[in-house]
């Protein structure tokens, strides 16, 4: 029988990423994703606080999601279509993957108690379900509303960097999976984890964005 390595494709870190980026909604469409996501900031604020690698591993569930489902879309489209996907699906399942690394990361750092892990469930069920159907209505609204997920990720490590930084929050060794997977530093620290995935999700943020100016391009060709 053949081996398959099923290892994750190894990342760097992406040193350049811009941090500071916002789209502001203009569209209907825009406006309705932004709200949406402030309601989800708002239930994580509510619920974790400052318990930040708790919301990491709640946050890094949901943002797993949206990629696999949008990959899934796109490949079904492709063969109804009958053409070639632009790369829109091998870009949407590597999201998917990262993110499932970073909850990885993550539940190695938190060390998710029993309800979180139940928590996690009864999110991931509700939001795949949410998203499915979202992203079969309005693919540009779902790629809003990831776009602006990614916003508040990065908004969320950043402020995560800040506590470790201040000293409110231990800067404990970097979990292996962390170390193998970004290929950082044997003696790497929680700081340079929270720096690697908070680029990704920038990346993320970009990407998401500029689909939806794909997709805006294409209506009015």
């Amino acid at each position: 029988m053949q081996h398959i390595d099923a290892r994750p494709i190894v990342r760097q870190v992406n040193h350049d990423a811009v941090i500071d980026s916002h789209i502001a909604p203009q569209s209907m469409s825009d406006r309705v994703a932004f709200a949406f996501v402030k309601l989800l900031r708002f239930c994580a604020d509510t619920f974790f606080a400052h318990r930040y690698g708790h919301r990491a591993v709640v946050l890094e569930t949901v943002a797993a999601v949206p990629g696999m489902v949008g990959g899934l879309w796109q490949h079904l489209r492709a063969l109804r279509m009958m053409r070639d996907d632009d790369g829109w699906i091998r870009t949407l399942l590597d999201e998917a993957e990262n993110e499932r690394m970073h909850l990885m990361t993550f539940v190695k750092i938190a060390q998710p108690n029993w309800f979180e892990r139940a928590l996690i469930i009864a999110v991931q069920m509700v939001f795949y379900n949410f998203y499915f159907f979202l992203y079969l209505f309005a693919p540009r609204t779902a790629h809003r509303v990831v776009g602006y997920f990614e916003e508040e990720a990065v908004i969320s490590y950043t402020g995560y960097l800040a506590e470790v930084d201040a000293g409110r929050h231990e800067n404990i060794a970097a979990p292996q999976i962390a170390i193998d997977y970004w290929q950082l530093p044997d003696d790497a620290r929680l700081r340079d984890v929270i720096i690697a995935v908070r680029a990704d999700e920038a990346e993320h943020r970009d990407v998401n964005h500029a689909f939806v100016d794909v997709i805006d391009k294409k209506r009015a060709s």
